[in-house]
This record gives structure tokens, sequence and C-alpha cells, in this order.
């Protein structure tokens, strides 16, 4: 009997183990691949880890490894929900492959793109990357088209060897860490982080000429870009594109918080201090950049007399349906300042009308910056995060040095 006991135990434990070795992803590096309407391979990569018998993911764009935790299990199937974006993996695994969809939920629709992974495959466009023609490190002047119409941006390269990384920087913010290849006379970068999920392919004609470049985006947008190296390649100056209508030096509101309290700029907590206002959506990628920025500045000079306040646009105008997004992006970065549901979207008009002294608001992140005494002194548009190198670091000591200039005001 004793002996029986004993070899029922060991079944027990033998099957456990077996099924939870099964169900577990294969640690190590990984290839994904996502898959456009066109049929345009966007491809990334990815860790899996195994933490205190719970398995990670790390996302790889140039220097980002994006931190990924929730992951389930059942039977071949995985499911992965994105910490941020709104977005999930359903997939079924087959032996040391994914294979699925990519599903990102928006306010009153799914969009969904097909995916692929593998494990074991450290490259990202091509194994054997044919040998550069050219070396495009440096900063470019870029133009997209879309529709007909024209956006100047700037490309910022770095290339060693074959392997690319870099960005393009916009008026409201950049296309955040892009990593991939130059082969032969062709470029390729990709992102995927949750939220982005972007595809560059072009042309290179010499080392000051790119060409022939297409922008692929989500499931299907498709936009047209040419670039030319230029050193003095700028934006607008992001404090001079949004701006208070002529006879305001104040902005008013009352937006509920998580909880349903409403909250104002009359509140107590925010007389006599210098006030961030955080235009923000928990959908934005550049919003996220700026929140991670945010919070450790808040940290520093929330004690020498600066609030922060979180003005939320999601997808939808339903509070209850907002609550959850912003509650995660909140628990992502540890948000300690009030973040407000305003009810508006991010869609063409709805900024404005909730803040309607706004003039010529071009996008998001947006960021005012209002006095001790409560007079709108700056308005930023967008946010240049760490992706962008020295945009990144310049921002953040002209933007301390803005608040340390307000804090000593009288």
């Amino acid at each position: 009997m004793r002996y029986k006991n004993l070899l029922f135990i060991f079944l027990i434990v033998f099957v456990a183990n077996t099924s939870f070795g099964q169900s577990k992803l294969k640690a190590g590096i990984w290839r994904g691949m996502l898959t456009s309407s066109s049929g345009n391979n966007l491809p990334f990569n990815f860790d899996v880890t195994n933490v205190n018998g719970k398995q990670r993911i790390a996302i790889h764009n140039g220097a980002e490894r994006f931190k990924v935790t929730d992951i389930r299990q059942k039977g071949d199937s995985v499911f992965i929900h994105m910490p941020l974006f709104n977005s999930e993996f359903k997939l079924k695994r087959e032996g040391t492959s994914l294979k699925g969809k990519w599903i990102k939920h928006y306010g009153d629709k799914d969009a969904a793109m097909d995916f692929t992974a593998s494990a074991g495959q450290d490259f990202r466009f091509f194994k054997t990357p044919e040998k550069p023609a050219y070396n495009i490190t440096g900063r470019w002047s870029a133009i997209f088209v879309s529709d007909g119409s024209k956006d100047t941006t700037v490309g910022e390269f770095k290339q060693v060897g074959s392997k690319l990384t870099g960005t393009f920087l916009t008026t409201t913010g950049d296309d955040r860490f892009l990593e991939g290849t130059v082969a032969g006379n062709k470029l390729y970068l990709s992102t995927f982080d949750g939220g982005h999920a972007f595809l560059f392919t072009a042309d290179i004609i010499d080392n000051k000429t790119i060409t022939n470049g297409k922008y692929y985006a989500g499931a299907s947008s498709l936009d047209q870009w040419t670039a030319l190296k230029n050193a003095n390649a700028k934006l607008p100056d992001a404090y001079s594109l949004t701006y208070l209508k002529p006879g305001y030096k104040k902005i008013d509101f009352s937006f509920p918080d998580l909880s349903g309290k409403k909250v104002s700029l009359e509140n107590p907590r925010f007389k006599g201090k210098v006030v961030i206002v955080q235009m923000l959506g928990s959908w934005c990628p550049n919003c996220m950049d700026e929140t991670s920025y945010l919070v450790n500045y808040y940290k520093k000079y929330h004690p020498k007399g600066v609030e922060i306040i979180g003005l939320a646009y999601e997808r939808t105008t339903d509070f209850k349906k907002s609550v959850p997004t912003l509650t995660q992006l909140k628990n992502r970065f540890n948000i300690t300042y009030p973040l407000l549901i305003t009810g508006y979207t991010p869609g063409k008009g709805d900024p404005q009308k909730s803040l309607p002294m706004l003039a010529d608001y071009k996008g998001f992140p947006t960021t005012i910056i209002i006095d001790k005494k409560g007079d709108v002194r700056k308005i930023h548009t967008g946010f240049s995060g760490p992706g962008t190198g020295k945009y990144y670091t310049e921002f953040t000591q002209e933007f301390e040095k803005l608040t340390d200039d307000l804090l000593a005001e009288k």
C-alpha cells in the first residue's frame, strides 16, 4: 500500500511538472512578426524570462526594453495583455512558435493584425544582411506625405555596421525607439510597444539622400517619405504652436478624478503653486514618455511648491470605461498627482471644447505651465522622449530651469 501511495504521488508530481513545462514559453530571445493588411511584415525581438515561477516578456526597441508581465496560458493558448494602450495578443502555441492576433481596442471598435513568433531567433530583419552601401548616421530633414498633405520632420539616425537605430521628431512628439538595418542601399526600421506598430522602409541614394520611403502604421495606414541630410534641420519652437486666445491669461476647468470627485484649479491645493497641466491620453505613447519624466520631476519639485494635474482625453466619453485605462497608466508609473477624466475624446476639436480659451491646439501631449499667480506662462506642444537622445536632455534641462525661475518669483 505504501509503495502504491508513493507511486501515485510520483505520478501526480510528474504529470504536474510535465504539464507546467509544456505550458511555458521557451526562455530566451524570440522574433515576432506583425503583418499588415497589405502583407508587409513588421518584425521585432523580445526576451522571455522566468521570474519566481512566472513568465515575463521584454520587447526590444533600440535601447528600450518594454516590460510585459500579464501573460496567461491555458492549454496551448497564450494570452498576453499589454500594460498600456489597451491592446492584447491572443495566440496559439505550436512547439517553440506562436501564432494568432494582436488586437488593439479603440473606444468603439477593435483593430487586429496577424502575428507569429519563433523562439531562438535574434535577428530583426535579416539573419545575414547585405553589407551596407552607405552610412546614414546624422540628422535629416524628412518630409512625410499623407493624403496629399506634407509634414516636415527631423530624422536622427545612428548606424554601426548594418545596425540602425534612431527616431523621427515631429511637432507633437517623436516615433520613440526605432531599430533596424541598412542592407545594401535599403533602409529598414521598426518599433512595437503595444501602442506603436511602425515600419519604415526606403532607398538610400547616397550618404545625403533617402527616397522612395514608405511608412506603415498599424494594420493599414501607409504614407510616403523622403529625406535629405541636414545638420541644421529643426522643428518649430514647441512653445509657440498652441497659445491662449486674446483676452485670456488663465485657464479654467472642473473634471472628476478617478474616484469621481471634481477637481479644479480653485482647489486650495493649487493656490500659490506653480502648476503643470498635462493634457494626455492612456492611448498616447509620447504621453507615456512624458508621464515617466513627470513622475520623477514631481518627486523633485513637489516639495518646492509644484503641483501637476493630468487631464485625460480617452477614446470614449464613458467615465466608467475610462477609469480602468487611466488606472492602468497610474499603476504602471506610480503616478501620485491627480488624473482627471475630462469626458472629451482626442478627436479633432474636442480638446479645445474642453478648454475653450486655447487656440490652435496641435496634439498630444500638450503641457500648460501656470505661475504662482494662476497665469499661464507657457504652453508646450509634444514631447521629445528618451529615444531622441540630446533633444530629451535639452528639453528636461530647459523645463526645469523654467520651473526654477517661476518658483523664484514673488
